[in-house]
C-alpha cells in the first residue's frame, strides 16, 4: 500500500512537471514570436499613419489667368524699401524670400514703384509663412480706388483673419472677421482681387472676403501700419517671410 501511494504521488509530480515544462515552453515560443514580430524589418519599415488632409485654406492653388507680373525677384530687395517702423526687426533675403525678423512692433517692406500701380481692377498674390511669434505674420496693405486697407492674417493672438478697416471697423470686428489656425513654417497663399464693385480675398482655396464696395468706407487701421500705404507687407511682433509676390491687371 505504501509503495502504491508513493508511485501515485510520483506520477502526479511527473505530470505537474510536464505541464509546467510545456507551459514554459509555450510561453517562450509566444515571447519569441512576439519579439520577432516587433523587431522584424517589415514592421520597422512600415509607413506611418496617413497625415490628415490639409484644410482648403492651407493649400496653395496655382495662379489663375494670364498676365501675372512678379514684383519680387527672389534674390534682392530691388524695388522694395524697408519701412522705418519704430523698433523694427532686421529684414534680409533668405531662402529666396523676404525675411522679416520679429520687432518690438511692426517690421515690413513697401513696394517703391507705386506710381504705375493700379488702384482698381487688379489681383495680387503673395505667399507668406509664420516663423516665430504669436501675432499677425501677414499684414498686406493695398489700394482700393483712392483709399487703402490691409489684409490681416493671424492677428489678435494668432488666429484672426480679416480686412482693416471697413467703415472704421478693423479686422477683428467686421463682417470679414474669421478665425483660422496657422502652422509655423508653412507657406500660405493669399490672393486679393480689387474691382470697382467688389473686394475679394482668398486664403489658399478658401474664399473668405466678398465685400460689395458700394457706399463702404475703406481705410487702414490708425497707427504705424499707415506707413505701409499704398502697397506694403508687414508683421506684428512676429518673424515672417514673404515670397512669390505677383500682380496682374484685370482691365
Amino acid at each position: 500500500t505504501m509503495s502504491t501511494t508513493v508511485t501515485m504521488r510520483s506520477h502526479r509530480i511527473s505530470c505537474r512537471r510536464l505541464r509546467t515544462t510545456a507551459f514554459v515552453a509555450l510561453t517562450w515560443v509566444w515571447v519569441g514570436s512576439s519579439f520577432s514580430a516587433w523587431s522584424s524589418p517589415a514592421d520597422t519599415a512600415s509607413t506611418p499613419p496617413d497625415k490628415k488632409p490639409l484644410p482648403a485654406y492651407a493649400e496653395a492653388p496655382p495662379l489663375e489667368g494670364d498676365g501675372w507680373k512678379s514684383l519680387f525677384d527672389g534674390k534682392s530687395l530691388d524695388g522694395w524699401t524697408v519701412v522705418d517702423f519704430a523698433g523694427a526687426g532686421a529684414v534680409k533675403i533668405q531662402e529666396a524670400s523676404i525675411h522679416c525678423e520679429m520687432g518690438a512692433m511692426l517690421t515690413g517692406v513697401n513696394l517703391t514703384a507705386t506710381n504705375s500701380l493700379p488702384r482698381t481692377n487688379y489681383e495680387v498674390v503673395v505667399d507668406a509663412k509664420k516663423v516665430n511669434g504669436s501675432d499677425f505674420f501677414c499684414g498686406f496693405t493695398f489700394p482700393v480706388e483712392d483709399a487703402c486697407c490691409s489684409l490681416i492674417v493671424g492677428g489678435w493672438g494668432g488666429g484672426v483673419v480679416g480686412i482693416s478697416c471697413l467703415d472704421g471697423d478693423d479686422a477683428s470686428m467686421n463682417e470679414t472677421t474669421k478665425f483660422r489656425e496657422f502652422e509655423y513654417n508653412h507657406w500660405y497663399r493669399f490672393r486679393v482681387r480689387v474691382t470697382k464693385e467688389k473686394l475679394e480675398c482668398w486664403i489658399g482655396k478658401e474664399k473668405f472676403v466678398n465685400v460689395d464696395l458700394k457706399d463702404r468706407r475703406i481705410s487702414v487701421r490708425p497707427g504705424e501700419i499707415e506707413y505701409s500705404q499704398p502697397f506694403g507687407l508687414a508683421a506684428w511682433q512676429t518673424t515672417a517671410a514673404f515670397r512669390n509676390i505677383q500682380l496682374r491687371r484685370l482691365d
